[in-house]
């Protein structure tokens, strides 16, 4: 008789376990601060939990969360694209000051804007899941109604003009695919499983098959299409153990441009201190034949020229000579300016000097080269028309190469593509460099040995049919090191950089793994997440079907108001833990003890 008493208590201990699972908890304060940041509603929150059956919200309030949803994804990608194009950031912001003729850092602002859109949008987000998932009805707040419109439409606007007017940064855009896929893919189905709580919540409790069949189907869909998505992924990153090339040669571009003036003496010995085994700049020749250091046509963006020749600042370069260029200051914009945000972070030496750099002279650069044994790649700017040396300006760069250096010409990559038979002729050692990717044929008869691209051509393929005539690629220009690990990974030879000072600090890819190891990764992160998924289904499925065939009950407030919980109409101590029929009702305590 004591064993069976025991067997019954243990028996009544798992069905009060059984009733507290079936218990739906709603926490009072946790669902009124909700409701009061997502609805507003502070002062006249009332209660407004969904009833078994009930759509989670009426027509207009499903629309808003429907925009909700859109506005949540696009304002991501957008994030995600412009975070992407950092690499880039430089060049868009001298692109605004082209047009706009004042500097200002666009790019760190449209990533402010952007991130902030996206916090916002994701607050609500999170707020409108939380209160699904305690079955409350959503009623969002016309003020947050129009911010969803405004973060919408700024996503919308801005990725269509930048899409205008920079499209090559959807390249970006796949290539970091190559790189952070894995990611993503971990992050979307951590996402796709939390969200099945709430989904499976309001699903069990809905009667319409169709809304039903709507949230099952779309939420399938978007979870077996994350499952599948490594099936088609591609990185050259996933590769096997010990097929990792050298890390591509440094080429610093102008310089060390975020360390120092760019195209300055002191940025190039900057780039060698860094680590760089080349150096890159852009020639010009001014008016008595001199050749010097500019990117720019004109000399408004990188000098004082507005201070010392205020008629002349709109003035192509090349129209001004030698002794006028050196009246220049090209140093003290990079301070005031701060291009790359780092400008701060120099020391008081290196700031003093960074302000009273002036243009640099091609014979400076390349004996500073020769001095250090790198390599130099440089454009060369023909003259425009009325200028001195239109016409020899090629034959004028080859004289200051061969007679006023000391620069061997095999240290030369040669890049213009004017006149490079005669180049050949008069200079066979130069290393002929082309920046086209032009058939093979004629890359070497032309005596091609080396390609500079830019980085959006990247890819294993093209490395390796022109690796395999010898011919190498440098793509210009690359600063990230996700960027950098991925030409790493795709086999690239050198690459151009402004960040000479933090690439050169890599030991290896950011992202490197073999096929077997990614394929148990992500098929384990699947299984998981399909298992947890599938129990949480069960278990609302279980609970709502146990609610149901309760009889007699009903969902009361307990006193504390922190919850409610199903009761029944039981009088005896196991009442409370039941949820059968009377014929499984346990006897009481007391009929135990007679017994």
């Amino acid at each position: 008789m004591a064993t069976s008493t025991l067997s019954q208590l243990q028996f009544g201990r798992l069905r009060g376990l059984r009733a507290k699972v079936l218990r739906r908890y709603e926490h009072r304060p946790l669902v009124s601060c909700l409701a009061g940041l997502y609805g507003c509603q502070w002062r006249r929150f009332e209660r407004s939990g969904a009833r078994p059956g009930d759509w989670c919200c009426n027509k207009l309030e499903g629309a808003s969360f429907a925009l909700l949803v859109a506005s949540f994804c696009l304002t991501l990608v957008f994030l995600y694209f412009w975070g992407q194009a950092k690499n880039d950031y430089n060049d868009f912001d001298w692109f605004n000051f082209g047009n706009l003729g004042f500097w200002f850092p666009w790019s760190v602002v449209l990533l402010v804007i952007a991130a902030g859109f996206f916090t916002y949008i994701t607050v609500l987000m999170l707020l409108a899941v939380c209160l699904l998932s305690e079955g409350q009805k959503l009623y969002l707040h016309w003020s947050h109604k129009i911010g969803i419109l405004v973060s919408l439409t700024f996503s919308i606007v801005a990725t269509a003009v930048l899409s205008d007017l920079w499209s090559k940064e959807w390249t970006t855009l796949l290539l970091s695919f190559q790189v952070t896929a894995p990611y993503l893919h971990f992050g979307g189905v951590l996402l796709m499983t939390a969200l099945a709580w709430p989904i499976a919540l309001h699903f069990f409790r809905m009667n319409s098959r169709v809304r039903r069949g709507l949230i099952m189907g779309v939420y399938l869909t978007i979870l077996f299409a994350l499952y599948l998505v490594p099936l088609g992924l591609y990185s050259p990153c996933i590769k096997e153990k010990g097929t990792l090339g050298p890390a591509p040669a440094l080429i610093g571009h102008r310089g060390a441009p975020m360390l120092a003036p760019e195209n300055t003496l002191m940025s190039f010995e900057k780039a060698v201190k860094a680590g760089s085994g080349g150096l890159e700049t852009d020639v010009t020749i001014s008016f008595d034949g001199v050749p010097f250091l500019m990117h720019d046509r004109t000399l408004r963006r990188t000098t004082n020229i507005q201070e010392v020749f205020p008629n002349r600042s709109d003035t192509l370069a090349a129209m001004f000579t030698w002794a006028e260029l050196e009246s220049l200051n090209a140093g003290a914009w990079f301070l005031s300016h701060n291009p790359f945000g780092t400008a701060g972070s120099l020391g008081a030496e290196d700031r003093l000097r960074a302000g009273n750099q002036s243009v640099c002279s091609l014979q400076a650069f390349l004996q500073l080269a020769a001095k250090t044994d790198k390599l130099v790649i440089f454009d060369l700017y023909r003259p425009p028309r009325g200028h001195p040396y239109r016409d020899t300006w090629i034959q004028r760069t080859l004289e200051v190469i061969q007679n006023e250096t000391s620069i061997r010409s095999s240290q030369v990559l040669w890049l213009p593509s004017d006149l490079r038979a005669l180049v050949q002729e008069l200079d066979p050692e130069l290393q002929q460099t082309s920046g086209s990717q032009l058939p093979l044929e004629e890359l070497q008869s032309n005596h091609i040995v080396k390609l500079n691209l830019h980085y959006s051509s990247m890819s294993t393929e093209l490395v390796s049919e022109y690796a395999a005539v010898n011919i190498t690629t440098n793509l210009y220009v690359i600063s990230q090191p996700w960027l950098y690990s991925l030409a790493w990974c795709t086999g690239i030879h050198s690459v151009t950089t402004n960040a000479p000072q933090l690439l050169s600090t890599m030991s290896a890819p950011l992202f490197l793994m073999s096929p077997d190891e990614y394929n148990l990764m992500w098929i384990l992160i699947d299984l998981v997440s399909f298992v947890l998924i599938f129990i949480i289904f069960v278990f609302h499925w279980w609970r709502e079907r146990g609610l149901a065939f309760c009889s007699g009950g009903k969902i009361t407030l307990d006193n504390n108001g922190t919850y409610s919980k199903f009761k029944t109409e039981m009088s005896d101590i196991w009442s409370v833990s039941s949820c059968t029929s009377q014929a499984e009702r346990i006897p009481s305590i007391a009929t135990v003890t007679e017994h």
